[in-house]
């Protein structure tokens, strides 16, 4: 039991609540305004005199004081539900009945307190995973973004690629041109080619000219030179050759009485 009515009492501390052995509990004739908001720690608690305080209202905690069964909040600033559901206390079975409907009503209170705690938890929860939702389709679009990108670049360097290829091959094909077009004049300048045909056909004759010569150096030298000069046809041979040099001495002497001739 504490008796601590008419001291004037403005507030309570919080380690008021740690009397949780009180039974009866007399704070009638102080000033207090509010009490501890975890007053319902007072588990205990039967009898309560708040007579002649300046309460409004009642912490929630109040609604765990399970015990309680009397109470007394006359002459009170009461809030108008409050003070219409504690009635009067004039007399044991009114402040009982005050004891019982004031539990009741701040039960109710904390009800709606957890209700609306709970609502506010479940909206908070929806509240996150929407964030989280948006965070992800957030992170899916930026990611796919970032894979357009890289395909755009890709895209990008691709076409640069085959754009550089595209230029070197035109740049190697300008320049066989101008090496074409560079040999063309030279080629013209010369005088016109014979035919194909016709550079093959007059080396066939050198051959075969040149091969006659060959086989009749061959020939005199076998005459001239070898056992065969008295042979008839070496004989042939050796005649019709010093007919030739013979005929070619006479051209030559010939030829320079002309210019002899010619000169005076």
């Amino acid at each position: 039991v504490l008796d601590l009515s008419c001291n004037n009492l403005i507030s309570l501390p919080s380690d008021f609540c740690s009397l949780m052995h009180l039974v009866k509990l007399d704070l009638s004739k102080n000033r207090l305004q509010q009490l501890p908001l975890d007053f319902g720690r007072l588990v205990n608690l039967q009898h309560l005199d708040l007579l002649n305080n300046r309460l409004v209202t009642l912490p929630v905690s109040f609604a765990q004081l399970k015990n309680l069964k009397w109470l007394d909040l006359k002459d009170n600033p009461l809030d108008p539900v409050l003070a219409k559901v504690a009635g009067d206390c004039l007399d044991e079975k009114q402040c009982k009945q005050a004891a019982v409907k004031v539990l009741q009503h701040m039960k109710a209170i904390q009800s709606e307190q957890d209700r609306q705690r709970q609502q506010k938890l479940q909206a908070e929860r929806e509240m996150e995973k929407k964030r989280e939702a948006e965070q992800r389709a957030k992170e899916a679009l930026e990611k796919e973004l970032r894979k357009r990108e890289k395909a755009e670049e890709k895209e990008r360097r691709r076409r640069e690629y085959d754009a550089q290829k595209a230029a070197k091959q035109e740049m190697e094909k300008k320049t066989k041109k101008e090496t074409v077009h560079t040999r063309k004049p030279a080629s013209s300048s010369r005088p016109p080619q014979p035919p194909l045909h016709k550079p093959s056909w007059s080396r066939s004759v050198l051959r075969v000219l040149l091969f006659v010569l060959f086989c009749i150096l061959c020939t005199l030298a076998a005459c001239k030179l070898t056992e065969l000069q008295h042979q008839p046809l070496c004989v042939s041979v050796n005649t019709l050759y010093e007919d030739v040099v013979a005929a070619l001495q006479n051209h030559k002497t010939l030829q320079n009485m002309l210019q002899h001739n010619s000169h005076q």
